[in-house]
């Protein structure tokens, strides 16, 4: 048996200006997608994907590819084509996402989830040294070539992370060490790929490139090291990301994101939403863990939810079979 695994991730500043070349802070957090992959008997191979599907998938894998006898699992198509994956013999996946669901809705987290299980069943199913170009050519299957690669990247490298789409350039950075975080799940599941959609009508608006010019900056922010420096420089970040999403009509504040910002300024905190927009997850950022916690007492409303997690230092692996 092999197992592989790799984390989700947040996009902590550059969402949407990544795609118009602007770096992206990306963390790696500790839920995990694992992939078993296991020989078995007969001539087909087998997909279980505990948490995701209650049918299992079979096909048989020849040199055009897969033809789907039962049921049809999109990741396996696009990981199997881009890895180059040649079997004789017949295997058994297991996809396991369970860490990115939320147990009371059954609810996608938004926490990176696509490409975590992408990573990891590339690695699985190919090498650790074609994983990064066979992993991006996965999920960019996956998304129709929407997509900065970030996530792609962050599973792969894990910690903190800044990211330049030109080149999949990854450089990694070192988390502040004063600096405090929660997750906070809105409640609400959104489509990444629905609000990439609206970028590529055409119509550039004042607000994409003033969104452009302060993740430049707010990266700066984050490559100092220096809690003082993030915290202070989100204010403006934020600023122009709200604009950006009422001009392109993305939803990033809603879902009960928009008054979370606000009240966490007024304590003299930073919340961030971090999904594509309509919901999903945001960051909640501090020097001070109990102004945090006092926070989130206070403030949560019944539709929001701590997510336990913390920062995932080791990236894609291979795991004890």
């Amino acid at each position: 048996m092999t197992v592989a695994s790799a984390p989700g991730k947040v996009v902590l500043c550059g969402e949407y200006a990544v795609l118009d070349g602007a770096p992206a802070i990306c963390m790696a957090i500790d839920r995990r997608a694992v992939v078993r992959v296991s020989a078995s008997h007969g001539t087909t191979h087998r997909v279980i994907a505990p948490g995701y599907s209650r049918t299992d998938g079979v096909f048989r894998s020849n040199a055009d590819g897969i033809e789907w006898l039962q049921g049809q699992f999109a990741i396996v198509d696009a990981v199997w084509c881009a890895a180059n994956v040649r079997r004789d013999d017949a295997c058994t996946i297991v996809l396991d996402t369970r860490e990115f669901i939320d147990a009371p809705t059954q609810s996608k987290l938004g926490i990176g989830s696509s490409a975590a299980l992408t990573v990891a069943l590339t690695l699985a199913l190919g090498t650790a040294e074609r994983l990064p170009g066979d992993a991006r050519r996965a999920h960019a299957a996956l998304q129709a070539g929407a997509g900065s690669g970030v996530d792609i990247a962050c599973s792969i490298s894990g910690g903190l992370i800044e990211y330049l789409a030109e080149g999949a350039r990854v450089t990694s950075l070192r988390w502040p060490d004063t600096l405090v975080f929660r997750l906070i799940w809105s409640g609400v599941a959104a489509s990444t790929g629905a609000k990439l959609a609206i970028l590529k009508t055409g119509n550039t608006k004042p607000s994409r490139a003033a969104l452009l010019s302060a993740a430049t900056t707010m990266a700066a922010a984050w490559r100092s090291g220096i809690a003082g420096n993030v915290m202070a420089s989100y204010h403006d970040y934020i600023v122009a990301l709200r604009s950006f999403s009422v001009d392109y009509d993305l939803g990033v504040f809603d879902a009960g994101h928009g008054p979370l910002v606000d009240a966490a300024a007024d304590a003299g905190l930073v919340y961030k939403p971090c999904g594509a927009g309509g919901g999903d997850v945001g960051i909640l950022l501090g020097t001070d863990e109990s102004r945090l916690d006092a926070f989130m007492s206070d403030e949560l409303g019944a539709a929001f939810s701590f997510i336990e997690c913390g920062l995932d230092h080791g990236g894609a692996r291979i795991e004890d079979s």
